[in-house]
């Protein structure tokens, strides 16, 4: 079984956004010596609880302070950038960590409007993004006869790219590219199943991947007994309620009772985001997990472990990792 990380570099009450950042690293390092195949974090703008907005600075920080795992971005929303600065951005990361970066790019904002417009985002930008990712790949491909414009350093990377979204579009361009496809089923899974068939009924070969690789986002929170899952749980739930309430909150610490903090429309909107989770001891994650793959057939699972307390966020990827019956590196 194959599975990766993703980060979102979450500032938790108490806390500060530099001791989310560090808890990152450690939390990569973690995943290195437990055997994980990637660590990607993602780019979020304005949003006081996530630390990753600088995407490849964040991931310079990260691969700077491991060895082995691959590091990426899940993802980089194109359409807030130049294709041509993100070739040298990532052409850098590759240039120092060879062999170890990964780019994934969707074309949402990953912010509000009022954060968009500050970025200077034209609202046309996603219609470019298929263009985009193109333009991009020929930056980090080999530099071609009379070519004026050259990524450095970019240019001759190949940096493996991959097309992220929650939709039809990002799978019918994964196929049309031959791109590995990553669905982010963590948070918004209504068409999982539709993109995943699409994805793998319409894939053409291409010189970066001759067959459909598809990767799959699903929320774990592992203990010691279903029960310590299901309360440390309570901290994500109640994430997806303020969001539900249009509320931005740092992590906050789990409580007893979920159902004495989100109202009924609320619990309603968060679960359907929630949909695709597991919660509990290392029997009830090995099991979920056996059932999210046999209903997804996915190669790769990319997992989310949103806890308050950072030492049960260690132990709950251990657990993981027993479950999943992952390789430890040496």
């Amino acid at each position: 079984m194959i599975v990766s990380i993703l980060e979102l570099g979450r500032v938790r009450q108490g806390g500060d956004r530099r001791a989310a950042l560090d808890e990152a690293v450690m939390l990569a390092q973690h995943a290195e010596s437990l055997g994980y195949q990637r660590f990607w974090v993602a780019e979020h703008h304005n949003f006081p609880t996530v630390t990753t907005a600088a995407t490849s600075v964040v991931l310079a920080h990260i691969a700077g302070a491991t060895r082995t795992i691959r590091v990426g971005a899940g993802g980089v929303m194109l359409p807030n950038h130049s294709p041509y600065v993100i070739a040298e951005q990532f052409g850098t990361l590759e240039t120092l960590f060879p062999g170890r970066i990964d780019l994934g790019l969707g074309r949402a904002p990953g912010t509000d409007p009022a954060a968009a417009s500050a970025l200077g985002r034209d609202p046309a930008a996603a219609e470019r993004f298929p263009q985009d990712v193109v333009a991009l790949q020929a930056y980090l491909g080999p530099v071609r006869p009379g070519q004026r414009v050259e990524a450095v350093p970019g240019s001759g990377t190949e940096v493996p790219l991959w097309i992220l979204g929650s939709s039809l579009f990002g799978a019918e361009l994964a196929a049309h590219l031959g791109l590995p496809f990553g669905f982010a089923s963590h948070f918004a899974p209504a068409a999982l199943d539709m993109a995943l068939a699409l994805y793998r009924d319409r894939f053409k070969p291409s010189r970066q991947l001759a067959a459909p690789y598809a990767l799959a986002g699903i929320n774990i929170v592992a203990a010691g007994s279903d029960e310590e899952a299901r309360h440390l749980a309570t901290s994500q739930q109640m994430s997806f309620a303020d969001l539900a309430r249009g509320a931005r909150r740092v992590l906050q610490p789990p409580i007893d009772d979920i159902d004495q903090y989100w109202s009924p429309p609320e619990k309603a909107r968060a679960s359907e985001m929630l949909a695709c989770s597991v919660i509990g001891d290392a029997a009830t994650v090995r099991r979920g997990i056996e059932a999210f793959l046999e209903r997804t057939r996915a190669d790769e699972l990319m997992v989310v472990s949103d806890l308050f307390d950072f030492t049960k966020r260690l132990r709950s990827f251990e657990i993981i990792a027993e479950a999943c019956d992952l390789v430890p590196r040496a």
